[in-house]
């Protein structure tokens, strides 16, 4: 158990340590920021469907997963205590209408712990929520910088959530998420003289929130057996629209710019945002409901399908607000699923390993410019055994090729190759005795 703990922690402690920004996507301005993916890599690499859950792998999306079947290879006595951690790293290549760039980021994803007791579970953990990094330029009619956009931040969700199990095959759970972060962004307008030289000192609007607040999610899961070989797979989760308290702060600052584009402070004046009602401010979250089925023999495959449904259009940010952007309701649709030749092989290695596969088309809710920001992601993975047979510990890898976003209007496409790892460990905390 302790050399299991420490290598958990080497992950984590590695991800962190090499992670700069959570994301590099320049629709991060935008709201809270980009939405991280609340799954595992188990989930991403299957086009991000959440509906399977078994004994072995933890589910982030689903709290009834907490609440499984005992393990046959245990005699039918146990389910293991699951840990899992994982980071992932992007490319991003970025095309406009008029230039093309290129951008990376890596983060880290996600840390749980999922705990069975009778027909209970626990599950409790600790994830980014949304992600904004950006640095962006806008250019006036001669070529030149008109404006400077830079962002930093986001919001992260820890959650403690329970399972139970009702009957063989159907399990209910709810989680609660407690969301807290910051974000921070920044815009200079670079004015020029008559020759077209930039002036000494240029203006900079800053602007940081603090935002916390409480969430929930209910999530059910149904299986059962449709002949001797094939399973009937199906899941539900429901989050109700919720708040967050958002402590807010603006300054404007005068700047000088270096040679090579650095910013140098020269005077900075608070905004009293109290007399114009923006010191503290709700910031909306919106409700959101997934459903999804699926058909697979246990410990064979599995495919499935789930439609995502987040009513977007609700959201709102009093302190930040601009014409050009509007929201409407968004959806996401996943297919995917997974192959294992043999489970419980001895011999070969390969035997062993999970092989996944998905698809998604998601449609974002942000619309900027009349313009609908949709994604498109393939998927693949491999889930490699780790230890012994009998305890089920893998390392997931997974890779996700797709494209965000669209050239039309001024906008920027996105076309990124996510690559992701997790480490997913298993173990017996509570066995009972057999002999005195």
């Amino acid at each position: 158990m302790i050399k299991k703990l420490v290598l958990v922690f080497i992950a984590v402690f590695a991800i962190q340590s090499y992670a700069q920004e959570g994301t590099a996507s320049p629709y991060s301005f935008y709201g809270i920021g980009s939405l991280k993916f609340k799954g595992t890599v188990e989930n991403r690499s299957m086009g991000g469907i959440s509906i399977y859950n078994d004994s072995i792998h933890v589910n982030l999306r689903n709290p009834a997963s907490y609440a499984t079947n005992n393990l046959n290879f245990y005699g039918n006595e146990s389910r293991p205590v699951k840990f899992s951690v994982g980071g992932s790293y992007s490319s991003i290549d970025l095309k406009s209408s008029s230039s093309e760039g290129t951008a990376n980021a890596t983060t880290f994803d996600y840390l749980a712990l999922s705990i069975p007791v009778g027909k209970f579970g626990f599950g409790f953990g600790i994830l980014p929520f949304t992600s904004v990094g950006y640095k962006l330029e806008s250019l006036n009619s001669n070529g030149d910088i008109e404006n400077r956009f830079q962002g930093e931040g986001g919001l992260n969700k820890t959650y403690l959530g329970v399972g139970y199990q009702i009957a063989k095959g159907l399990s209910i759970g709810i989680d609660a998420n407690y969301n807290f972060g910051n974000i921070q962004n920044s815009t200079i307008e670079i004015n020029y003289d008559t020759e077209n030289v930039p002036l000494q000192y240029q203006s900079r609007e800053n602007n940081r929130s603090d935002l916390s607040g409480l969430s929930f999610n209910f999530g059910l899961s149904y299986k059962a057996m449709l002949n001797e070989k094939l399973e009937f797979v199906s899941g539900l989760t429901y989050t109700p629209e919720s708040s967050l308290t958002s402590i807010n702060e603006r300054s404007f600052s005068t700047v000088s710019l270096g040679s090579n584009g650095n910013e140098f402070v020269i005077n900075t004046i608070e905004t009293d945002l109290e007399a114009q009602g923006l010191l503290e401010t709700d910031l909306t979250l919106p409700s959101k409901l997934s459903l999804g089925a699926g058909i697979g023999q246990p410990r064979k495959w599995f495919v499935g399908a789930e439609y995502t449904s987040q009513k977007t259009s609700n959201f709102s940010n009093p302190l930040y607000t601009s014409s050009a952007t509007t929201y409407e309701d968004g959806s996401t649709f996943s297919l995917g699923g997974f192959y294992i030749p043999r489970y419980n092989s001895f011999s070969g290695y390969f035997k062993r390993t999970v092989y996944r596969a998905g698809l998604r088309y998601e449609k974002t809710g942000l619309i900027i410019n009349n313009e609908s920001i949709n994604e498109f992601g393939i998927s693949f993975g491999v889930g490699l055994p780790v230890g012994a047979v009998t305890s089920f510990s893998n390392i997931n890898l997974g890779v996700e090729i797709g494209k965000r976003g669209t050239t039309n209007n001024n906008l920027i496409e996105e076309n990124f190759i996510n690559f992701q790892i997790s480490l997913s460990l298993n173990d017996r905390w509570f066995v009972k005795r057999k002999y005195n």
